[in-house]
């Protein structure tokens, strides 16, 4: 089991600990959906927790003899949940964002939940948050025969934009879920051209219509993941190697990248796939004196030629 997935549940079983004394091993192990080998994997690993020091008057102190959990010195971590400005105000953000989506039905339910949250979080969070919004780029014909698909469980049939390729396909799609990324909505489905998962933008369906055929994607298609973003690269792409200055540092912390290299003064050389060569030429350019393409040297000979295209628009145009 990932760190990832192991960490959230340490941080929710000391505090169930806690205000549950004398809980018993198969009882606790029932309660997360471990078996008790799991269970005791994880005790053992927080007897090692604890606050700066280490020394044993630091740690938390657990034992499991005779099936009873025993639990002690764990009260910092079992205190209730402590938001920052920043950590609140992302979250209010968030809702706000969630009640004005149409797909969304539980509006009232939503609304007294942002009116607790904004009263819990104090002024700070709520006067923060309010100077932001988030507006979801979705082609409003599309999302509800999108949802329309999803909810009947049909196939959908849709025009795509590709904006790599400047080109329109038609695809027949198993719709899965439907995620929102960045503002932006996307469906994840079973595409029938890639024989693959893939996520279509909803801004970027031409059109869509329900076919009268079931969603059958196959029992091994696994919806994508996009916590780390929708952008993935393939080893089979084409590796190209950017210069960056402090400013533009970002492209580093958006994309994932195969190598990072600092060298010096806040720059730093990356390594990158992209299969799409419009895509890495927009991204160099949009970088301007910020960045600059190392290799392939063709790339770097193509930014250069469309940046001086682009400078004799302005100048002709003035």
């Amino acid at each position: 089991m990932s760190t990832a997935d192991r960490l959230p549940r340490l941080l929710a079983l000391v505090p169930y600990l806690m205000s549950h004394p004398g809980a018993q091993v198969p009882e606790v192990a029932k309660i997360f959906g471990l078996s008790e080998k799991q269970l005791i994997d994880d005790l053992q690993l927080v007897w090692m927790c604890g606050l700066p020091g280490h020394t044993p008057g630091d740690l938390i102190d657990v034992s499991w003899d005779g099936g009873e959990i025993v639990i002690d010195n764990a009260d910092t971590i079992a205190r209730p949940l402590r938001l920052g400005v920043d950590e609140a105000s992302a979250l209010l953000v968030a809702l706000r964002m969630l009640a004005e989506m149409p797909e969304f039905g539980e509006r009232d339910a939503l609304s007294r939940v942002i009116a607790k949250f904004e009263q819990a979080a104090g002024e700070g969070a709520a006067t923060v948050s309010s100077q932001v919004a988030v507006e979801v780029d979705a082609t409003p014909d599309a999302l509800p025969v999108v949802n329309e698909g999803l909810r009947r469980g049909r196939r959908l049939s849709l025009r795509y934009y590709v904006p790599g390729r400047d080109e329109i396909t038609p695809r027949e799609v198993d719709p899965m879920r439907l995620v929102v990324v960045d503002g932006r909505s996307y469906l994840s489905g079973w595409c029938y051209r890639a024989e693959a998962v893939r996520l279509f933008r909803l801004d970027r369906m031409l059109s869509v219509e329900v076919l009268d055929v079931p969603a059958a994607p196959p029992e091994d298609a696994v919806p994508d993941e996009v916590t780390p973003g929708v952008f993935r690269p393939s080893p089979t792409d084409e590796l190209v190697e950017l210069e960056l200055t402090p400013a533009g540092r970002w492209v580093a912390e958006y994309y994932p990248c195969e190598s990072v290299e600092e060298l010096g003064e806040g720059r730093l050389r990356v390594a990158l796939r992209a299969r799409d060569q419009g895509w890495l030429l927009r991204l160099a350019l949009r970088l301007g004196d910020t960045g600059r393409v190392v290799s392939p040297a063709s790339l770097a000979g193509t930014v250069r030629e469309a940046a001086a295209a682009a400078l004799n628009r302005y100048e002709s145009v003035s």
